[in-house]
């Protein structure tokens, strides 16, 4: 059955407001996006949520699921399911996603995904195409735009970051499966760009047609972070 929803959410862990502490407010309109994002999707009534995100390696997470933002120096958990008896903490990306997750009232059952964030275009296709296999799905797709925008940003200011970002934005406003694989993994490394692999998830996953809709779009602190949805046309 094809993807019945998705979400294009960005992982910085500044969205915890616990890890931005006294700066939780400069976030405020992406967290609230990205809760937005979240909704939506879930108001498709997905039979299945699958969080997606980047790592160094593709692999499936076994329920229950253990996010812990300790690593940023804040006893902060989430979980889905029994946290005792969970996996050791999931990577950052998608314990981000988990996060968002529990924001939300009442979730169905949830798979967690990551992909190599250095996966060819043909694998991540592939890796969407089984996605979209489960049953009636509702995608989160985690990943941040790139990190050079800025002179202060992790990768120092890159002229050609900005413009590769408005072609992400835009990709993701058209629903346009063909541009998010055209995406080049070599650049997209150059610039510090977490999302392409889980982008070219999403478009191996779509089938049909559908709206996309950018909630958000803006670069603070130098990283592109890019809120989206696709819903059925």
């Amino acid at each position: 059955m094809p993807l019945v929803a998705a979400a294009v959410l960005p992982h910085p862990p500044l969205l915890v407001p616990d890890v931005a502490a006294g700066a939780a407010s400069e976030l405020d309109e992406l967290r609230a996006a990205c809760d937005d994002a979240v909704a939506r999707v879930l108001a498709a009534r997905p039979q299945v949520i699958c969080v997606l995100g980047t790592a160094p390696e593709t692999r499936r997470y076994d329920f229950p699921y253990r996010a812990s933002f300790a690593a940023w120096g804040v006893p902060v958990e989430a979980s889905l399911g029994d946290a005792t008896q969970a996996s050791p903490a999931l990577p950052l990306s998608v314990a981000v996603g988990v996060w968002l997750l529990t924001r939300a009232r009442s979730t169905p059952p949830t798979t967690v995904v990551t992909v190599d964030g250095f996966a060819p275009a043909a694998d991540c296709v592939r890796l969407g195409q089984e996605i979209s296999r489960g049953g009636s799905v509702g995608l989160l797709a985690m990943g941040d735009g790139s990190a050079c925008r800025t002179l202060k940003a992790p990768g120092y200011l890159d002229p050609r970051a900005e413009p590769f970002d408005r072609a992400v934005t835009k990709a993701l406003a058209d629903a346009d499966t063909e541009a998010l694989l055209a995406l080049d993994p070599a650049l997209a490394a150059e610039l510090m760009v977490a999302g392409r692999a889980p982008w070219q998830v999403l478009a191996g996953a779509a089938g049909g047609r559908y709206r996309g809709e950018v909630l958000y779009d803006e670069a603070p602190y130098g990283v592109q972070y890019a809120v989206a949805t696709w819903l059925p046309a």
